[in-house]
C-alpha cells in the first residue's frame, strides 16, 4: 500500500511534503517523491491520504 506522485504531472510546490504524517515525501530534482516503504497513505493519521488531499495539481498522486 502506497502513493506515488506522477513526476512529469508534479508542479515542485511542496505541500505534500509538509502534509505527511510519516516524513515519507522529499524533495528530489526539483519534484517530490514518496517512499512507498514509510508511506501508510495516512491510515490511523487521517480519513485520506493527506497529500492528496492538498495537492494542487489533480491526478498527479496515484495508488500504486
Amino acid at each position: 500500500m502506497a502513493l506515488k506522485i506522477i513526476a512529469s504531472m508534479c508542479s515542485g510546490c511542496s505541500a505534500c511534503e509538509a502534509e505527511c504524517p510519516n516524513t515519507a515525501i522529499r524533495e528530489k530534482g526539483g519534484n517530490f517523491i514518496i517512499d512507498p516503504a514509510k508511506c501508510t497513505e495516512c491510515e490511523g493519521h487521517f480519513d485520506a491520504p493527506a497529500c492528496i488531499a492538498v495537492c494542487p495539481v489533480d491526478n498527479c498522486i496515484k495508488k500504486v
